[in-house]
């Protein structure tokens, strides 16, 4: 069952590493409209002891880009959204710890101002997940903070203003982040709009080993996933989905299937490895709608 720890806010703030060479905090925000069909996918990642950060900000509507800017080698801060972090031109601000976040960003040609307010309360999904071998978190954090929000504001391009009030996942992560271990990670985080919200991620390692972070939130609480499993058709273009189904058992051994059909994909480098963000509409089998993410 959720098992929400009061300890949780402190990752909105400074978390040291103590001297892990790959320490890293990382916090990813994203959010989609299906009735505008606007979209944006935010992260920032600080490795504290590179020293450096990064940071990736997409935004698209009708399946099109219209802003990005990819920055993987920026000076490290010590700033943490509980502050007020200032990165790339991206203000993002924890007014209220894991519950409310306002992100801004303004250039010439390009602005947004945008809330995320608490739809369901961020819960560990390593600690859910118990997963026995443990290789994936171990490689890529300590812990995984996953929730879900509905997001409101508005975007400006070239002197369009686009309104947004839709949904979106986001997470906040701390402990060693190492990419290059992976050799390929897969994931589906649709939002569907009877309440309910999936986290199911899948990494495989450079080993040959494979792990999963995975919980399910019924509209009422965090529940633990004891079966999850993905099909995935391959698009014509690299690491493209053409469309896939998932299928997975929760706790109390209640199953659920969903579909997903892509809307926007979106292709970039990290260092030895390579990202495909791709947003799906998910459908569940009774036909509700889920909104969108990779």
């Amino acid at each position: 069952m959720s098992h929400r720890h009061h300890d949780y806010a402190q990752y909105e703030g400074l978390i040291s590493g103590n001297g892990n060479p790959r320490w890293s905090q990382s916090y990813y925000y994203n959010a989609y409209d299906p009735a505008t069909r606007t979209g944006v996918l935010i992260r920032i990642g600080l490795l504290e002891n590179a020293p450096e950060a990064n940071t990736w900000l997409i935004a698209f509507k009708d399946g099109l880009p219209i802003f990005t800017r990819t920055n993987l080698n920026l000076p490290y801060t010590t700033s943490r959204p509980v502050d007020g972090l200032e990165l790339a031109g991206m203000r993002v601000r924890a007014e209220v710890p894991l519950q409310r976040t306002r992100i801004s960003f303004a250039t010439p040609d390009f602005s947004l101002d945008l809330v995320w307010d608490e739809l369901q309360p961020m819960e560990d999904c390593i600690a859910m997940t118990q997963d026995e071998e443990g290789s994936f978190a171990r490689e890529i954090a300590h812990i995984h903070l996953e929730g879900t929000s509905n997001v409101s504001g508005h975007l400006i391009h070239r002197g369009t203003r686009m309104e947004l009030n839709g949904k979106g996942f986001r997470d906040i992560a701390a402990g060693p982040r190492n990419w290059d271990a992976l050799q390929h990670y897969r994931l589906a985080w649709p939002i569907f709009d009877n309440g309910m919200a999936l986290s199911g991620i899948c990494g495989i390692s450079t080993s040959g080993g494979s792990a999963y972070m995975r919980m399910f939130h019924d509209g009422q609480r965090w529940l633990r996933v004891t079966h999850l499993e993905d099909q995935l058709e391959f698009g014509p273009e690299p690491f493209t989905v053409a469309s896939a189904q998932w299928r997975f058992t929760d706790e109390l051994d209640r199953e659920y299937a969903f579909t997903a059909k892509p809307l926007f994909s979106w292709l970039f480098p990290l260092d030895t490895f390579v990202l495909r963000k791709q947003w799906m509409e998910h459908t569940l089998s009774d036909g509700t709608f889920g909104s969108v993410f990779q």
